[in-house]
């Protein structure tokens, strides 16, 4: 689990603790500056799975995570997962990101008809295996894949643009989702927003991932 200058106080801490919901006994450990491991080749050999919390912008988060694009990628292509929450799933893409996907990235409320017009911290519909759900939202990304992807749509916004993917690369596999099914109940009341938690649909995207 990455935690550092790439993401914000509680980022991932959320999915630490979606991870440590879910069924697979994961035994979380936290990479970045500062903290016990660095993320690096070794750290991520004997990883079941990295994960990308959320953050700031694209630019700023891929600039501190840029040199460790060659680690990421080889790790996930030799058959390690890769989850990506908002700001995660934005660098899964290319234009800047680790390219990941077999597409890349974009900003929902800049797609046409999209249903959230402001970066702030607002709440989105999705569709997610065709029941709707409301998830908390922060200016999160849509994915869009070459029609020759062998990609798994998991979840749809309101205007049919992909809210969350599951892919191969190379022998790994990639799951990325731009709403924040991983929001804790205090996310929703700092933003005097009503609660809405999606854990549930977070855990399936780690099923997904973990079990293609």
């Amino acid at each position: 689990m990455y935690r550092g200058p790439a993401t914000q106080p509680g980022c991932a801490e959320a999915v630490a603790g979606l991870l440590r919901a879910s069924h697979w006994g994961f035994d979380v450990h936290y990479v970045g500056p500062g903290e016990e491991l660095p993320v690096s080749s070794l750290a991520l050999a004997g990883a079941a799975v990295y994960a990308q919390p959320g953050g700031g912008t694209l630019e700023r988060g891929y600039r501190h995570l840029r040199r460790h694009r060659a680690a990421i990628r080889e790790y996930v292509y030799n058959g390690g997962r890769y989850l990506g929450f908002c700001l995660g799933g934005y660098l899964a893409g290319a234009t800047p990101g680790f390219g990941l996907l077999p597409g890349d990235t974009d900003q929902y409320i800049a797609s046409p008809a999209a249903t959230v017009a402001s970066t702030g911290d607002t709440l989105v519909e999705v569709a997610w295996r065709g029941r709707r759900r409301t998830l908390y939202f922060q200016d999160g990304p849509y994915f869009w894949v070459r029609p020759s992807a062998r990609a798994t749509v998991v979840a749809t916004y309101p205007n049919g643009t992909s809210a969350a993917i599951v892919t191969r690369f190379g022998r790994g596999w990639v799951g990325v989702v731009g709403p924040h099914p991983e929001a804790t109940t205090d996310w929703f009341t700092d933003a005097g927003l009503p609660t809405t938690v999606g854990q549930d649909l977070g855990l399936d995207l780690v099923d997904a991932v973990m079990r293609p």
